[in-house]
């Protein structure tokens, strides 16, 4: 989905999607001595995992009509008397969470259904950015500081060997890589 320098993402869906991938969201370490080596270093790198789900956030926001309190008052600006002796702005404040949308416009009628289409796309707003909160508090958790002590399982590629830290199973690295685990 998204590759860049340091990052990919991906979605992988499916029968046994979420069940593949639900338990590699971590730290992953990865240890090989390169092939320009000569004197045999080792070298270490670590990959960060999040697994996250998908969610819709772009569902329409319903608003109840007993939540709102709407008032009119006297628009400003040029206009002359009709300006000054109709209610032709509108101030509409959704009660539970206390966004407001204010409209001044010449119709009462426009500055109605304008103010609840800026209102509703705030209360969406605000829905989509609970999502995505609750969506970094989960990558967070997953991914941790992406040090050394954070590692679910470690790649050991000189000893072939893959070592799940979490359960402590070791598995051939040649077949993990073949899916034979």
């Amino acid at each position: 989905m998204d590759e860049r320098p340091g990052f990919i993402s991906a979605i992988f869906a499916g029968k046994g999607a979420k069940q593949a991938f639900l338990n590699e969201g971590g730290g992953h370490r990865w240890q090989r001595v390169p092939p320009t080596e000569k004197r045999g270093r080792m070298q270490t790198s670590t990959v960060t995992v999040a697994v996250l789900g998908l969610s819709d956030s772009t569902r329409n926001v319903s608003v109840d009509e007993r939540d709102l309190d709407i008032t009119t008052s006297r628009g400003s600006g040029p206009g002359g008397q009709h300006r000054n002796k109709t209610d032709s702005c509108v101030t509409i404040v959704h009660r539970p969470t206390g966004t407001s949308a204010r409209v001044d416009m010449k119709s009462q009628h426009q500055s109605r259904e304008i103010a609840m289409q800026i209102l509703r796309s705030r209360l969406q707003e605000q829905q989509t950015n609970r999502v995505l909160q609750k969506q970094n508090d989960r990558r967070r958790q997953q991914v941790g500081s992406g040090m050394r002590g954070d590692k679910i399982r470690t790649y050991r590629t000189q000893d072939d060997r893959v070592t799940d830290h979490r359960t402590g199973q070791i598995w051939k690295l040649r077949k993990w890589m073949q899916g034979n685990w």
